[in-house]
């Protein structure tokens, strides 16, 4: 229970302050991937400042978006409503390393979905995967290095192949695509640096 405590303390902090440039605009890796696809269900785990969400509901997507932050949830509820996209959207308070969303989704992201704290990641996607329809797919997008102003400073970065091996899925899930592609990212002083992206997509086949 301390550390679900240490974690939401966390996580409010990053949220106490509102961030309008990241409710503005969706991660570019998942723009790309969702913006091809058919409106659906979809579930965006860790949705922080709830761009992702918010340009999925705008799109047509009915999404259950979740976070460990009060804040977090809070904010992106009352963004929703104000740009009339509320009755798309579902916003939960939810410890991911604890509970888990019901329903099935046509697509689930996972957007940079790190933590500092305790997290049974392997145990939370593979959860997702499962939540998939037939034909649903699992975005993962993960940080393959880290910006100089990141907390996720890490010695190893596991590659999307380490990634879908850690998932133990059998063959009813494949994998649609898995690169590591390198971007220009905005600090939030302004300042930038060339960052690489571990992108892994997954698409369940079968019931």
């Amino acid at each position: 229970m301390e550390s679900t405590r240490d974690a939401a303390s966390f996580w409010d902090e990053q949220y106490r302050v509102p961030r309008p440039a990241q409710t503005s605009r969706a991660n570019p890796v998942l723009a790309e991937i969702a913006g091809k696809l058919t409106p659906g269900t979809a579930l965006d785990l860790g949705c922080g400042a709830g761009g992702d969400a918010l340009w999925l509901a705008g799109r047509g997507w009915r999404v259950t978006a979740v976070d460990i932050s009060a804040n977090a949830v809070r904010r992106l509820a009352e963004n929703a409503q104000e740009r009339g996209l509320h009755t798309a959207m579902s916003v939960v308070c939810v410890d991911l390393a604890e509970d888990f969303p019901e329903g099935s989704f046509d697509l689930v992201s996972a957007q940079y979905f790190h933590t500092p704290f305790a997290l049974p990641r392997a145990r939370v996607l593979r959860t997702a995967a499962h939540a998939l329809r037939p034909g649903g797919r699992l975005v993962i997008v993960d940080h393959g290095s880290a910006a100089p102003w990141s907390w996720s400073a890490q010695s190893h970065y596991p590659t999307p192949d380490e990634v879908f091996a850690e998932l133990a899925l059998d063959a009813r899930w494949r994998v649609e695509r898995a690169d590591m592609p390198r971007r220009e990212a905005t600090g939030p002083g302004g300042q930038t640096a060339t960052v690489i992206d571990n992108v892994l997509v997954i698409r369940r086949t079968t019931a």
